[in-house]
């Protein structure tokens, strides 16, 4: 099964319960946006740790207390149910995740998976052992645009690849300190935004990152703890380069989510864009050939996208269909990226990236 497949859901398949973990202001959204619209889950239940939290999502929600819980140990003891997704911080994704498989459930997990390699592997290796779906919720690949920019590249369309740009500029900065927890999230370039950039780069160009050289651009007045702006030189398998400028603090003219990508190569030229908050519609990628002017391509259409086409892929590995798109595994080499170009913003040296070996996706 491909990102866009774009089957209607299976009525043949049993539904596939889940317990959802980490209610907070993300976990929210995937209650209101991403659980929704997919017809092969059933959530049975909620977790949250933070018991004001969770009531207030029971609230919202209008669930009795038989279905929320303050641990996912007592939500597995009490409920039926097949798999975890888990949308708590990222400190807390590895230690969920191992507490859902210990309980014998699969696992959905929001990116970014970790912090390291070493410590997402521990993950990837426990849930294999037991013969359990890992699947990271990198849901910008599940958009028309990305899939389109994979297939023409990957089929040659412009010729070999000599070069990668992208850029991504928003503007964060006008909630007050006091409130705003995004000022303090760790790495809330790299992690929180620029992991993104990173597994859809992996994706289209199909090479893994080999290095990268990441220098921090902060203005004085930045209320942000860590990077909120990074300029990154990314080397990829076979030579390629990719630039990559990324910004929180940006009064530039916006960009989409996607950021907006270049890709130049020996016989043309392609653009991307997309991720808008129009959904699919957003998605634009343009080719040139020869110098030649640049036209729209025909994306694909999808019934679903961005995390609930993730959470139908999850429900239907679970059931016994074929793996999800990213697996821990095939996630392993964006954290990799993710993980390098962290130690470089710190070290203000070029960073070798981990080589997990024969996971590209």
């Amino acid at each position: 099964m491909v990102a866009g497949d774009i089957t209607q859901d299976r009525n043949d398949m049993p539904k596939t319960r889940i317990i959802h973990v980490g209610l907070g202001g993300w976990g929210g959204d995937w209650e209101r946006n991403a659980i929704p619209p997919v017809g092969e889950v059933d959530r049975v239940a909620i977790v949250d740790a933070h018991e004001p939290t969770l009531r207030a999502a029971q609230q919202k929600l209008g669930l009795p207390d038989d279905m929320c819980f303050t641990s996912l140990d007592e939500a597995a003891k009490n409920v039926e149910a097949d798999g975890a997704v888990v949308t708590a911080p990222m400190t807390f994704h590895v230690p969920v995740a191992l507490e859902a498989f210990d309980a014998g459930l699969h696992v959905l997990v929001e990116k970014p998976f970790a912090g390291t390699v070493a410590e997402a592997r521990t993950a990837v290796e426990r849930a294999e052992e037991l013969g359990l779906v890992l699947q990271v919720s990198q849901n910008y690949r599940f958009y028309p645009g990305p899939q389109k920019v994979r297939e023409l590249l990957a089929e040659g369309a412009i010729g070999d690849l000599s070069v990668v740009h992208v850029d991504f500029r928003r503007w964060d900065h006008d909630a007050p300190v006091e409130t705003y927890r995004h000022y303090q999230f760790p790495h809330p370039l790299i992690y929180d935004m620029a992991i993104h950039h990173f597994d859809l780069l992996r994706m289209t160009t199909g090479r893994e990152a080999v290095s990268v050289y990441a220098k921090v651009t902060d203005p004085s007045w930045s209320r942000y703890t860590e990077e909120a702006s990074a300029v990154l030189v990314i080397e990829l398998e076979g030579g390629l380069v990719c630039s990559y400028r990324g910004s929180w603090v940006s009064r530039a003219p916006q960009t989409l989510w996607d950021g907006e990508w270049s890709f130049d190569g020996e016989h043309g030229h392609l653009s991307l864009t997309g991720r808008g908050d129009d959904g699919p519609a957003d998605d634009d990628v343009r080719i040139s050939l020869r110098g030649g002017p640049a036209k729209p391509v025909q994306l694909p259409e999808m019934d679903l996208w961005g995390r609930s086409a993730g959470l139908r892929q999850f429900a239907r590995a679970v059931q016994g269909g074929a793996a999800p798109d990213v697996t821990g595994r095939s996630n392993l080499g964006s954290v990799a990226l993710m993980e390098a170009a962290a130690r470089s913003a710190a070290s203000g040296r070029v960073e070798q990236v981990e080589q997990i070996g024969g996971t590209v996706a």
